[in-house]
């Protein structure tokens, strides 16, 4: 019985440590909800090791405007997509991002996209534009 727990225990932490990878979803929070009809949006990373990766790089000293992480995450996201459609080419573009031009998703959610998107091609060495920002620093 304790061999059949620890089986079991092993199987399950393997299984959530090797969750899917390239799976990110922006969707709107529903539980926030502005006076002014307004929705926020939220970020959704199906990569555990981003959020830590994330957290360590966020800093206030290294921002940029919304306009230029709007400006790269249009780029990144049509490569993404494209990527995305392509099969057999690259099993770890598995979903559309869905992010629409002209949508107001916030400075929070489009420097936490632009990062993504760092962490995905710095980090994890998968390529997903042959161009890069200038003067991010990791």
């Amino acid at each position: 019985m304790k061999k059949l727990f620890l089986l079991f225990t092993a199987v399950s932490f393997i299984v959530a440590c090797s969750g899917p990878k390239g799976l990110v979803k922006i969707e709107p929070n529903g539980s926030e909800v502005a006076p002014e009809d307004s929705v926020e949006y939220e970020l959704i990373v199906m990569d555990a090791g981003f959020e830590t990766w994330y957290t360590l790089q966020d800093s206030p000293a290294r921002y940029r405007s919304q306009q230029y992480y709007e400006g790269w995450n249009q780029q990144y996201v049509s490569a993404w997509n494209y990527l995305a459609t392509q099969p057999g080419r690259r099993s770890f573009f598995q979903t559309i991002v869905g992010y629409e031009p002209g949508v107001d998703y916030g400075f929070k959610l489009n420097h936490k996209l632009f990062y993504y998107f760092q962490y995905v091609e710095h980090v994890l060495g998968i390529p997903i534009l042959s161009y890069h920002p200038v003067g991010v620093v990791f």
